[in-house]
């Protein structure tokens, strides 16, 4: 077979959805949401979709709801669902409302940016709203040099259009990336590149200028989306995220279930109702009566480990019975050791039982 009919079969073979690998954004079809699938507001930063992060900043009284809802276009079952439950007119100069999904830096080492002849990336979603208009997206980029004064972020703020409410509609948006020489890439499993999908800015944190790079704005959009948390009519949908190198939107890249969960799990991971037990005639106070290994995918980083008391882990802390102390240590990314420790020396039973969370997150 001739080399062009080669790249022929593989063009083709991506326009059908082949082609594994191309989607840097991680579970892009909404399908995974390992914390629950329906959640009140939440001020600051919260994760509701694994792998999206929603930052709700200077909100006021408003509040919203975030779900997993089964209104999805042709080809997808899920999608992420925003309302407005509780409305505040007055939006607040430094409202921030947006959902963004930050990719490590060693997930993108086969992009060229930050040199003279950058590549090109394409952006492509599904939105569904009942608000049409304007809104706001940001491109980010961790710029590592110190020696400009702007360690950080390098930002390219754009925009998209929902023409149509309350109807699927696919953005397309293709974007150069950054060919500032003066900056330094980012490496290891930190912060490499975002992508970022404004809902509602205030008068602050409006006005950037749009479709070029810039130091440090990324709480900062080219347009307001319509102050989302403004009316409680409001709602938003978002599936089919996908990031992909080159200047054409090729098919979402679907992959089964079991994948996904697996590369959520390097960033979040619930395990299962944990209980250990032992019984000594002679317990030492002074040191743990009992060190057990647990085990999990590995993580990007040491995790935060946080027990929970029952299995919607909605409960902080740890159910203990005997007077049992127990404690999380030697953290790695893939183990750590519950440690149990009574309270009194002597004959007993040493035991507890939780269920752990673990947690990830650039």
């Amino acid at each position: 077979m001739s080399r062009a009919r080669d790249i022929a079969d593989l063009a083709g073979s991506a326009d059908a959805g082949g082609l594994t690998g191309r989607n840097l954004i991680i579970n892009g079809a909404l399908s995974i949401f390992q914390r629950g699938t329906s959640f009140t507001s939440q001020t600051g930063v919260a994760y509701h979709a694994d792998r999206f992060e929603t930052q709700a900043y200077n909100v006021g009284t408003s509040d919203y709801k975030a779900e997993q809802s089964t209104e999805a276009p042709d080809g997808f079952y899920n999608s992420l669902k925003y309302s407005c439950t509780t409305a505040d007119t007055s939006q607040d100069a430094d409202n921030q409302f947006y959902i963004q999904q930050q990719i490590e830096a060693q997930n993108i080492y086969h992009l060229k940016f930050y040199e003279a002849n950058p590549d090109s990336v394409t952006i492509s979603f599904y939105v569904r709203s009942n608000t049409t208009g304007s809104y706001g997206m940001n491109l980010k980029l961790s710029d590592n040099n110190s020696s400009d004064g702007n360690v950080g972020t390098r930002v390219y703020p754009t925009t998209f259009t929902i023409s149509s409410a309350d109807t699927w509609e696919k953005i397309t948006k293709t974007i150069t990336l950054d060919s500032s020489t003066s900056e330094t890439r980012p490496t290891g499993n930190n912060f490499g590149m975002a992508l970022v999908i404004w809902l509602a800015a205030g008068s602050n944190r409006q006005g950037a200028t749009a479709n070029a790079w810039a130091d440090n704005a990324n709480t900062t959009t080219a347009v307001d989306a319509g102050d989302f948390l403004g009316s409680t009519s409001n709602n938003f949908h978002l599936t089919g995220v996908q990031l992909e190198v080159g200047s054409t939107a090729t098919p979402f890249e679907h992959e089964d279930f079991g994948t996904t969960l697996r590369k959520c799990q390097r960033y979040y991971n619930r395990l299962g109702f944990m209980r250990h037990q032992f019984y000594s005639s002679s317990l030492n106070s002074a040191n743990p009566d009992l060190v057990h290994s647990v085990t999990f995918t590995p993580m990007r980083d040491n995790p935060t480990a946080n027990p929970y008391t029952d299995a919607a882990y909605s409960s902080s802390g740890s159910t203990t019975t005997s007077s049992t102390t127990l404690t999380l240590g030697a953290i790695s990314i893939s183990s750590l050791n519950a440690l149990m420790q009574r309270s009194t020396s002597g004959a007993g039973v040493v035991k507890a039982q939780y269920y752990l969370e673990l947690v990830s997150e650039l």
